[in-house]
């Protein structure tokens, strides 16, 4: 296990089995997993910064070595201000990998000194996205399968059972 601090960032709007299956096997791989809400201020989100960080809390209480945080700004000045030296992605298909290499390669354009770990997603996390929880829950079905049971009591709380 490297001692280096890895960052998986992301919106996490909401926070998905998939996200965590990626989070538990990063917090494998290295002995501090930094796992980083971004701002973003043009999007609108579900849930709000302060919201989603409490889920993914909740989501990994277990899990010792993970701490959860927001960020604002560009993820590589957010790495150097903490001195996190590796990035954790999560590849769900090719489309995923192109973009995915693209932000690497500007990424380690600005910062050399940090590098990018690809992890593959579980075959059986691979189609779902957040923005798919999102759109499922908003008809008021069935999410359960596909997030953890707090983040299912936060989008009923949003979205109420058909």
């Amino acid at each position: 296990m490297s001692s280096t601090v890895a960052v998986y960032a992301g919106s996490f709007d909401p926070v998905t089995l998939g996200h965590l299956d990626l989070i538990r096997r990063a917090s494998r791989l290295f002995s501090r997993v930094v796992v980083a809400v971004g701002r973003h201020p043009t999007r609108q989100p579900l849930f709000d910064v302060d919201e989603r960080v409490e889920l993914l809390r909740g989501a990994t209480s277990g899990l010792t070595t993970v701490e959860v945080t927001s960020f604002d700004g560009l993820l590589i000045h957010y790495c150097a201000k903490i001195g996190a030296r590796i990035l954790i992605r999560g590849l769900r298909h090719s489309m995923d990998f192109e973009y995915e290499l693209q932000i690497a390669q500007a990424n380690v354009d600005m910062a050399p000194d940090v590098e990018t770990v690809f992890l593959p997603t579980s075959s059986k996390y691979g189609f779902i996205t957040a923005s798919l929880v999102r759109e499922i829950a908003s008809h008021g079905a069935d999410v359960s399968r596909y997030v953890p049971p707090n983040v299912l009591s936060a989008l009923a709380g949003r979205f109420p059972p058909a």
